[in-house]
């Protein structure tokens, strides 16, 4: 019997798989759990509808993704930081600090996660980051720490 696999089952199938197993298999487990449900036409439209509007998604994402990076790529953040009497900072500048600025500066919003600095940054100066917006996207930028 055809079933479509609504969730992952160790040892049968992942969610939106197609697979052939046995009809009591399916007929005593998959069906009564809500494990999967049998691959009538009906069924078969929604999975593909499913599918194309998940693919859908990826390429706006991926899109949106392009867009940010052509807009950050090579770009100069300035970030302002209070500092004590020999040039040492209040704390550090983290990756929250610098998606703000980003924000602010250029307009564009960007989840803090998505930024890798290349050290910790506890002084002035210039560092370097990167930023992976989608898988296979990201773009480098430039960070200047300056006294507030």
């Amino acid at each position: 019997m055809k079933v479509i696999f609504l969730q992952d089952v160790k040892g049968s199938g992942k969610k939106g798989e197609v697979k052939n197993v046995a009809d009591g298999y399916a007929r005593n487990l998959l069906f009564p759990k809500n494990l999967a449900a049998p691959a009538n036409a009906e069924n078969m439209n929604k999975l593909n509808a499913q599918k194309s509007s998940e693919q859908f998604r990826i390429d706006t994402e991926r899109k949106n993704a392009r867009e940010s990076a052509e807009k950050l790529e090579g770009k100069r953040v300035v970030v302002k930081a209070k500092a004590g009497p020999n040039d040492r900072l209040f704390g550090s500048v983290t990756a929250g600090n610098v998606a703000d600025e980003i924000e602010k500066q250029f307009g564009v919003k960007i989840d803090k996660k998505k930024i890798t600095l290349s050290t910790d940054i506890k002084n002035f100066g210039s560092y370097r980051a990167v930023i992976k917006l989608f898988s296979g996207v990201s773009c480098n930028i430039d960070i200047e720490v300056e006294r507030e």
